[in-house]
């Protein structure tokens, strides 16, 4: 899809992470692994972990309000929260998110996409905002996976971590600078069970590890050039690619297959592993931090994940500065 000249522009970015950060000698001591398989494996050196106290909607909040302060504005008409982990069925997170900023009247709804929430939840707002019915949206995208983790499986309790990330997005023009360009996004549910939690209440998540690799390099591939094509962009003019931070290995993959150098992928989960749908906000935030993204850049962000899904969304990042808390 590509966007109208009446678009969604990225005003404001914000995150917030669990203070508990559980690295990988904590877990070698549960588990039959050691650092070095886990960093050769995943690139995964620590995680977040929520205190048991500390629930996903204190981290939406959190990650909410930063977003807030950053695009300096206190209201939003709709509140759009993307997640895979809500602590209950009924009712959705986005009204309690909502209420406790204190914007309680706004439309606010929960989206269930995977890892690809995040930019789901941007395309879906972005669409509120070309028909009218927004001028302000705030997306939030928190996941708590320790919940739904088995502490004794080594195949997914190393890779999955804690926080939420959130942005604001106005109502602008396609010229300026944070403008949703252009979105890709598909599903094919005949894969549904790879990536699963078959009961909420007393279910672990697993995952079929090699087939979802396979899967999540063709999607993400495919889905960033397609985004490419429908800017015009060649591949050599983007600054930065933005994958999920789910792997090291499937990141590498995916520049490669892009042709892409891999100093032009933004890497960081070494201390956050995968966060879900909260994967791409955060590593915005810690990219714009470290000063690999800013002002003009071109950019393509592109997510995999349980669906299964897939989702990629292009820009050029505006001038704003990601509020970041910890809780």
């Amino acid at each position: 899809m590509t966007i109208g000249n009446q678009t969604a522009v990225l005003a404001g970015l914000g995150t917030c992470l669990p203070v508990r950060e559980v690295d990988n000698a904590e877990l070698v001591e549960l588990l039959d692994t050691s650092d070095s398989w886990i960093r050769d494996r995943t690139g995964i050196a620590a995680r977040r972990v929520a205190a048991a106290d500390l629930s996903l909607a204190d981290l939406a909040v959190a990650a909410g309000e930063n977003a807030l302060k950053s695009a300096g504005v206190a209201k939003a008409d709709a509140v759009v929260v993307a997640t895979s982990t809500p602590e209950r069925l009924v009712p959705a997170v986005g009204p309690q998110v909502a209420s406790t900023l204190g914007i309680g009247d706004a439309a606010a709804f929960d989206v269930s996409a995977g890892c690809c929430g995040f930019i789901y939840a941007l395309t879906v707002s972005a669409g509120l905002i070309a028909t009218g019915l927004a001028e302000v949206v705030l997306v939030v995208a928190p996941e708590k996976f320790s919940t739904v983790l088995d502490p004794t499986d080594r195949a997914t309790a190393v890779l999955f971590g804690d926080g939420a990330g959130a942005a604001v997005l106005r109502s602008g023009r396609r010229d300026e600078p944070g403008a949703l360009l252009a979105v890709d996004w598909g599903s094919d549910g005949t894969a549904r069970d790879l990536i699963r939690v078959p009961d909420r209440r007393d279910g672990y998540l697993s995952m079929t590890g090699k087939r979802v690799y396979l899967k999540a390099i063709e999607h993400m591939t495919s889905s960033t050039l397609r985004v490419l094509d429908r800017c015009g962009w060649a591949t050599s003019e983007v600054g930065t690619i933005v994958p999920h931070q789910a792997n090291m290995r499937i990141i590498r993959a995916v520049a490669q297959q892009l042709s892409v150098p891999e100093s032009r992928t933004l890497c960081t989960l070494e201390r956050t592993g995968n966060t879900g749908a909260a994967a791409i906000p955060l590593a915005l935030a810690q990219g714009q931090a470290n000063g690999v993204i800013g002002a003009g850049d071109r950019m393509v962000l592109t997510a995999f994940g349980a669906g299964l899904a897939w989702a990629s969304a292009a820009l050029v990042w505006p001038e704003i500065t990601a509020v970041e808390s910890e809780l």
